[in-house]
């Protein structure tokens, strides 16, 4: 690695030390359909968010509400205390496009229809309100 990435990788790792996040890789649904259940909790206060995630019938909110306790349970190593109501939110979330599988379909006169099984990344960011916030 050369010595100005070297300092761009040190920099960033630095600025991730006061960031709690969690990240999903590789979650074979589409991107489209993981958005809808992301868009539901982006902003929210994070009690709030895992009951909306609970009660979803989108089989992706899941794989987010998992997420979520995840990034909780980061922050809350990092800061070697337990969270109290109200005091963490999602402060971004976001979806990526993972890697897609292309199959064949069997289609009429000898052809084939291309199939393309989608996969996505998700990565959620935690933060806790500061006083002038609640």
């Amino acid at each position: 690695m050369g010595a100005r990435k070297h300092i761009a990788a040190e920099k960033m790792k630095e600025a991730r030390k006061n960031m709690y996040f969690a990240k999903l890789k590789g979650v074979p649904s589409s991107p489209r359909k993981m958005r809808y259940v992301v868009d539901m909790i982006r902003g929210m206060e994070v009690n709030r968010a895992l009951g909306i995630l609970k009660f979803s019938n989108k089989h992706a909110a899941a794989d987010i509400e998992k997420l979520l306790r995840s990034a909780i349970a980061n922050w809350e190593t990092k800061n070697d205390r337990k969270a109290e109501d109200g005091e963490l939110y999602v402060s971004k979330v976001f979806v990526d496009e993972g890697v897609t599988m292309k199959r064949m379909r069997p289609a009429p006169q000898g052809r084939g229809y291309r199939i393309r099984k989608r996969s996505n990344h998700v990565t959620l960011f935690v933060d806790a309100k500061t006083n002038d916030e609640k």
